[in-house]
């Protein structure tokens, strides 16, 4: 298929039936070697074509409605999907740790998303659905996954240093003071994916958006300047994250009495 130079080139079915070869060679390895993944990777595949169609469709329609109304309920619904994949991740958890997370993903993800529409970019209105809604779901995509490493690792340190945590508490420790090591540590856990990406951003990987500008035709350099915000978005909003949802724990499993409620934490079955 021809296109001139700087166009983007547009995708047929058949295009896409021959992309999907790809994971069928994949499929045909597995089973040759028995790995055993072929079902779980054929299912993936058909949810990943059925959901990206729904997506495309609903946000065609959201695109072309331009209205805070029409927009509203998919934001829920995408800060709904990013909280359950983050719950359900850690090893351990605890009561209301889904409210929490809810509560943090809507915060961190809005605060960053808005400031890029609204004062970086400064797109009118600042809910403009075409900048809102991909970059809010690239937010809520690497902080759904902060949340659920500092969840994880905040868990599984109280648990396994309580008798130390509690020590502290007996000798006049205050509930923050023995709480910080833990905190810090859960946080730095959330932060390093998004570290290591921006360390090799451009020498190792070409992120997707920038990637998907360039083809769309879009001058390099600017698709640049876009995956330069993005990754400072990211790297705040996972921050922002990971330590709210640090601190929201952390307020859930000491009491005024200065005291762990380490009890309160189960193991997943």
């Amino acid at each position: 298929m021809g296109s001139t130079p700087g166009s983007p080139i547009a995708l047929g079915w058949e295009d896409l039936a021959v992309a999907a070869g790809l994971v069928v060679v994949a499929g045909v390895i597995s089973l040759l070697m028995k790995l055993r993944i072929e079902r779980r990777l054929a299912i993936a595949s058909l949810r990943t074509v059925v959901q990206l169609l729904l997506i495309g469709y609903v946000l065609e329609w959201v695109f072309a409605a331009r209205s805070l109304l029409a927009l509203a309920p998919i934001v829920m619904l995408m800060v709904a999907g990013a909280t359950h994949a983050a719950i359900r991740r850690p090893r351990r958890s605890l009561a209301g740790i889904g409210w929490r997370a809810f509560l943090t993903l809507v915060t961190s993800g809005l605060i960053t998303t808005i400031t890029a529409t609204a004062v970086i970019i400064g797109v009118r209105p600042w809910y403009e659905p075409h900048y809102l809604v991909p970059l809010l779901g690239m937010v809520l995509g690497n902080t759904m996954n902060a949340i659920s490493l500092s969840v994880d690792h905040l868990l599984e340190t109280l648990t396994e240093r309580r008798g130390e945590v509690e020590m502290e508490l007996a000798l006049g420790a205050t509930r923050w003071e023995a709480a910080r090591g833990p905190i810090a540590d859960a946080v730095r856990r959330g932060m390093i994916p998004i570290v290591n990406s921006m360390t090799v951003v451009g020498i190792v990987s070409l992120p997707g958006m920038m990637t998907g500008q360039i083809l769309a035709g879009a001058d390099p350099v600017v698709a640049v300047r876009y995956q330069i915000m993005i990754m400072f978005m990211l790297a705040a909003g996972t921050a922002l994250g990971s330590i709210g949802m640090a601190m929201l724990v952390y307020r859930r499993l000491f009491n005024q009495r200065h005291q762990l409620l380490a009890e309160a934490i189960r193991r997943r079955g």
